[in-house]
């Protein structure tokens, strides 16, 4: 009896498509120009009501790709480009079942602006007597669709089965659409004016491109010379001029200046050729590349490295005699000092020594190492071979860049025995274990000790991760690391050691500091709405998931913000309440538990109030037209979990206008509803084509629940898709021979023939209904089905211009495929004058696989209604269907419907029994007010035609 039913949906369009067409394979395509507006719209069905999301493949249906998702209905993308094109989908879930998936490919068409390209080879022929130049003339496009190309010489088209001096052909292995028209040996005639004309045949109404080159023989290939060294070094704070000079290439190269792998600098300017760069920092260096381009062969390049002097961090180390495994300085053992700085250029820094503030020279016991291969790349070296007294002393090196005015950095080092001593690393006591409340700061300290004292790094220990900074390392000066926010994912421990540098490059001291982040308790739930009759016992549970500390300090229960005193429990780890639900505690609980650190809350909304309503959405034509300007409309819905609470026994409706203006408020009597049970009540007396808001709420004995909302709208145009068991309000005429039968793919015979009726319904859907008429026996030939709607009533006294008649759009899709189908006739029935009515559209044999829309324009004198008779033909595969059915106050759409102007001859047609259906005089139809035209491919409707008045062409 559950109602509930799973999503279902389907995709339309109402942007700037150029057409959307079904391929072979039953997947729709939308195409559209680049930098049109983008609508597709998500219709979907379900109860309760789907929520829809849109995505797209490889990314997302959003503006930002591959970050979001759009929840909504309709999906818009202004200006679309083309890297927007894919296939979209649509997905509606309402928690009832599979969630529906619907997709729409979305083909982007553009065509930009073509590339002409010139080559030219010379080859010898016949041993050098004679040379041959060939030219190949590249045209390439990126389009979509593919781009068609026509070449011109002149204003003429070349035509290669004419000229046996031309070739034209595709290269393999080409980025985009390319066309090459070669020349060999090249002619006179050759030196001309050649255009490359592009179209896309105007899809979309996207126009032809085109490129134009003159060829001469003094066409020739770009050709460039800089100005400068290919590497240039200079000071910061200096201005820099980059020339690149164009030696040959005929026409003119285009001379453009890049940069890599950033963009020019702000500061820059680029003027004939020439590049200026103001006031240059490090930040400028970079290649900077010079590019001539003309079309004529390949873009002539030349590259500058452009380096701008700078020098950082200046460093050193102090490395006692390796091969003894010595960790302090010793008489009579070796001794390094090595000094590094980083700079730009790295390999152009000078390095000088000092001892006492002279000069070091190269001896017998000093030896200085321009460039050590024992250490980092630009890294200078002292050593101190079997030291001796006299080497103890102040050593200092000095880096700088020769003739620049960058500053030189200066480090000194004091060498004794007593100045240099291995370093010691040590936690404060107490300092092993560093506890913190989340978001507050900690401070960890690891104290060094030695001469020099060396920098200390921090680094995470048991965890592969960086540090709160991003980095995998922390330098601090005096040993202790601040942390501040911290959050629980900090907790673990961290390592501190020396640092090899800025002091002796030994083996590296370690110690660990543990940190403790502390919280409040981590609850389940964090808020729960608990729903219970009256007079029941209701328990609450609170769930501690983790705490730190763990021990749960004080457990309290408060009600509406007072406390439980007497209910209030013994602290446990999963605090739970228990009591009987009257009218009078109901209400707000909550159970605040705290752990020394902080209080967190389990929150309890309690009550005997029933859930809410929840509206269907899906009622087939839920309005329907009252006299004096009036109209009802079908209110349906469901009642959410009706046995959670006391016993429901009706429901208020509320119903207002737009402007909050109340119409009137009532109570509706309803039996106890059950799960999933549908719900109706009909609101009469409401004015066209005023909208509403509608508001819902269930009472019981002993209190009301929440109020839904939702707004009804008046509308003419209602597609009935025959979703409805009650096939909204269409009824099988008495009077022909068999019966319309409802149907869907689920529910279709498996031993039917396949070369007759629908696969699906007409939105593709194998759940969604259709009517068809069944053509096997114990059917024959002649046998008619009619289908009647439920009665129109004509709203508007006059028309328009003044006529006595308003018009109405009959709209459907039908599907007539098989060899023996026989005739689908729609009839005019007003009320009250006939029994059948007026023939107003009719159409018989096979219309091949696809569901086709038909569009007539009605203009009936009063309350009417629309007949769909199927006449079975002489076969079994004869099946005929019809789905989405609507009728719509006013004119059909321009675009969709037959046309319904035009000049015609009778004396002609009457003449030739190709433009007569079968069986069928013109007279016939004339009588109708309609006249069918019936060629070879496409039927044509011209309504209104008056047979007596156009005797004539």
């Amino acid at each position: 009896l559950e109602l509930s039913s799973p999503a279902n949906a389907q995709i339309s369009h109402a942007g700037q498509a150029c057409v959307v067409k079904e391929d072979n394979i039953s997947e729709r395509i939308y195409t559209i120009r680049e930098g049109d507006r983008l609508e597709l719209q998500c219709l979907v069905k379900g109860h309760p009501q789907p929520q829809v999301r849109w995505t797209k493949t490889a990314g997302s249906a959003s503006d930002k790709f591959q970050e979001t998702s759009i929840y909504n209905e309709t999906l818009r993308i202004e200006g679309i480009q083309r890297v927007q094109g894919g296939r979209y989908y649509c997905k509606a879930d309402n928690g009832v079942g599979v969630a529906a998936i619907k997709s729409i490919r979305v083909d982007v068409q553009y065509l930009d602006k073509p590339v002409l390209t010139v080559h030219q080879t010379i080859s010898d022929v016949r041993g050098s007597y004679y040379q041959e130049k060939t030219v190949f003339l590249r045209c390439t496009v990126n389009s979509n669709p593919p781009a068609r190309f026509i070449w011109k010489r002149g204003n003429t088209p070349i035509e290669q089965s004419k000229d046996t001096g031309v070739d034209i052909y595709e290269p393999l292995y080409t980025q985009g659409e390319t066309k090459v028209l070669k020349l060999k040996n090249l002619r006179p005639k050759d030196f001309a004016n050649y255009t490359c004309e592009v179209t896309v045949r105007n899809v979309c109404d996207i126009p032809e491109s085109s490129v134009t080159f003159r060829l001469t023989n003094a066409t020739t290939p770009p050709a460039l010379r800089l100005s400068v060294n290919e590497t240039l070094v200079v000071d910061p704070g200096k201005d820099v001029t980059l020339s690149c000079e164009v030696t040959a290439g005929f026409p003119k190269p285009t001379v453009s200046w890049s940069r890599y792998p950033n963009p020019l600098p702000r500061n820059s300017l680029v003027r004939n050729g020439t590049l200026t760069l103001r006031s240059v920092t490090p930040a400028d260096s970079g290649f900077y590349n010079c590019t001539a381009v003309n079309n004529v062969g390949n873009p002539a390049k030349r590259n500058v490295n452009l380096l701008v002097r700078s020098m950082g961090n200046l460093t050193f180390q102090i490395t006692p005699d390796s091969n003894k495994d010595s960790e302090s300085i010793q008489m009579g053992r070796d001794l390094k000092l090595s000094c590094h700085v980083d700079a730009q250029p790295q390999d152009k820094v000078n390095y000088t020594w000092y001892k006492n503030a002279a000069l070091v020279y190269n001896s017998d016991s000093l030896i200085v190492l321009r460039s050590d291969p024992d250490m980092a790349p630009g890294t200078s070296s002292l050593e101190i071979v079997d030291m001796k007294f006299r080497d103890q002393a102040t050593y200092s090196c000095v880096a700088n860049f020769p003739g620049s005015t960058v500053p030189e950095l200066r480090v000194d080092v004091n060498i004794t025995q007593s100045s240099v001593t291995p370093p010691i690393l040590t936690v404060p006591a107490g300092g092993q274990v560093v506890s913190v409340r989340e978001g507050g700061s900690a401070d960890l300290v690891c104290l060094v000790d030695g001469k020099p004292r060396p920098p200390v790094l921090w680094s995470r220990a048991d965890k592969d991760l960086p540090m709160p900074t991003g980095e995998w390392a922390v330098e601090t000066r005096n040993g202790r690391l601040r942390l501040t926010n911290v959050t629980r994912d900090l907790m673990g421990s961290y390592r501190c050691q020396t640092a090899p540098y800025n002091g002796l490059n030994i083996k590296p001291r370690q110690a660990q500091v543990q940190l403790n982040v502390q919280y409040a308790p981590v609850l389940d739930p964090v808020f729960q709405d608990v729903r219970s009759p009256n007079y029941q016992f209701v328990t609450l549970r609170c769930l501690i998931q983790k705490s730190n500390p763990a021990r749960v300090a004080s457990v309290r229960w408060v009600r509406n913000g007072e406390p439980l005193s007497s209910l209030t429990p013994n602290p446990q780890e999963n605090p739970q309440l228990k009591f009987k639900l009257d009218p009078s505690n109901n209400g707000t609980y909550e159970c605040r538990v705290s752990n020394g650190v902080g209080s967190s809350t389990c929150t309890f909304n309690v009550s005997s109030r029933p859930y809410n309503a929840e509206f269907y959405f899906d009622t087939p034509n839920p309005i329907r037209i009252q006299k004096v300007n009036n109209y009802s409309y079908n209110l349906q819905w469901t009642q959410r979990e009706p046995a959670a609470t006391d016993r429901i026994i009706g429901y208020w409706v509320n119903v207002r206008t737009m402007n909050q203006v109340n119409m009137f408020s009532k109570q509706i009597d309803k039996k106890e509803p059950v799960k999933g049970g549908l719900m109706s009540y009909t609101l009469t007396d409401l004015k066209i084509p005023v909208s509403y808001e509608i508001r819902l709420a269930p009472i019981t004995t002993y209190s009301t629940g929440d109020y839904v909302s939702r707004t009804i709208q008046y509308s003419e145009h209602h597609v009935c898709g025959f979703e409805d068991e009650r096939i909204c309000g269409f009824s099988q005429d008495r009077g022909d021979k068999f019966d319309w039968t409802r149907q869907n793919h689920l529910t279709q015979n498996p031993k039917r023939s396949s070369n007759t009726g629908p696969e699906m319904d007409r939105s593709g859907n194998k759940e969604g209904y259709y009517m068809y008429i069944e053509a096997s026996r114990p059917r024959v030939a002649g046998d008619n089905a009619r289908l009647l709607s439920p009665l129109y009533n004509v709203t508007a006294a006059r028309g328009p211009k003044g006529s006595s008649r308003h018009p109405y759009c009959v709209s459907f899709f039908y599907h007539m495929k098989g060899k023996h189908i026989g005739s689908l006739n729609v009839w005019l029935r007003v009320k009250s004058i006939a029994s059948v009515g007026d023939r107003v559209w009719t159409l018989d044999g096979n219309q091949g696989p696809d569901w086709i829309q038909a569009n007539i324009n009605v203009n009936p004198s009063g309350p009417f209604q629309v007949m769909f008779e199927a006449i079975r033909g002489s076969g079994y595969e004869g099946d005929i269907a019809i789905d989405d059915v609507s009728v719509t106050k006013g004119k059909c759409k321009q675009e969709n419907s037959v046309s319904n102007t035009g000049t015609v001859c009778i004396s002609q047609w009457e003449t030739d029994p190709r433009f007569v259906p079968r069986g069928k005089t013109l007279e016939h139809y004339c009588s109708a007010g309609t006249l069918y035209i019936q060629s070879m491919w496409t039927p044509l409707q011209i309504s209104g035609f008056d047979y007596f008045s156009h005797t004539r062409c």
